[in-house]
């Protein structure tokens, strides 16, 4: 059966991130992707320029109506924007069984704040404690909990244990941001903790690389494995998909990720 995965998140017209990476996140893992758009930006590689948030109403009225006529057998949830958004999310998810998997974006790469100051503790309060696994990187754990970013391994550990106690069911925290030929990420469960290793990339095609992760993630949910089974399935997948975007010719900053790599490469050698 082919799950049917639902996106709540923002537009990235240039495709490299948000509703768009999270659709072809989606399809290259074998899902099938729905969408429920809660902003609209205005980027491309080198940054964002400007954001429209969508009403809240409409938000909760995209998910709805999804939930009124399609199963939804796992949800990625990504950029909010504010406090209202996040509510309206939250009363419009109430009940579903599904797992899903809350990405907190907050920044974007180039440095552009994409979730407002008041809405993180809208986020701390309403969708942790929903959340089948969050998947923050370092500066979004370090914002989530009011403290210092990580800098290395050990500082990682206590911090994927108080994030887990705020709520979430697991936490997969992202060490991309660690200095060194290294990019660890630790799976954080309850009574355990699984360190997921990976080597860095020399590349700045790196755009999206949170919202990919996190699709993949929760098709890999909806595909009914496991959740240490989904993370390294996630991982993997992202991990190639960066090895291989030097294939492709977008932009002049951070480029994104080729998220279709496979398809392109059984082509190439048919």
């Amino acid at each position: 059966m082919i799950p049917n995965i639902l996106s709540i998140a923002g537009s990235d017209p240039s495709g490299g991130a948000g509703i768009q990476a999270d659709i072809k996140a989606i399809s290259a893992n074998g899902g099938y992707a729905m969408a429920a758009v809660t902003g609209l930006t205005a980027q491309n590689t080198t940054g964002v320029r400007d954001v429209a948030l969508v009403a809240p109403g409409m938000v909760a009225g995209q998910i709805a109506a999804i939930r009124e006529d399609i199963r939804i057998d796992a949800v990625k949830i990504g950029m909010l924007g504010s406090a209202a958004i996040v509510e309206a999310v939250a009363g419009a998810l109430a009940g579903l069984e599904a797992p899903v998997v809350l990405d907190p974006v907050m920044v974007a790469k180039g440095g552009d704040r994409l979730l407002a100051a008041d809405a993180v503790a809208a986020v701390r309060d309403r969708l942790l404690p929903m959340a089948t696994v969050l998947t923050p990187n370092l500066p979004e754990a370090a914002d989530l909990l009011g403290g210092a970013e990580a800098g290395n391994r050990d500082a990682m550990a206590p911090q994927a244990a108080a994030l887990r106690a705020l709520g979430p069911s697991a936490v997969l925290l992202k060490g991309g941001h660690l200095s060194g030929a290294d990019c660890p990420d630790l799976l954080e469960t309850a009574g355990d903790a699984l360190w997921l290793e990976g080597r860095r990339h020399a590349t700045r095609n790196t755009h999206g690389t949170g919202c990919t992760l996190s699709a993949a993630l929760a098709t890999g949910l909806g595909h009914g494995r496991s959740l240490a089974g989904a993370a390294r399935m996630a991982k993997a997948y992202v991990a190639a998909a960066i090895a291989a975007a030097g294939a492709l010719g977008v932009g002049t900053g951070h480029g994104p990720v080729h998220h279709f790599h496979a398809m392109t490469t059984k082509e190439t050698t048919a």
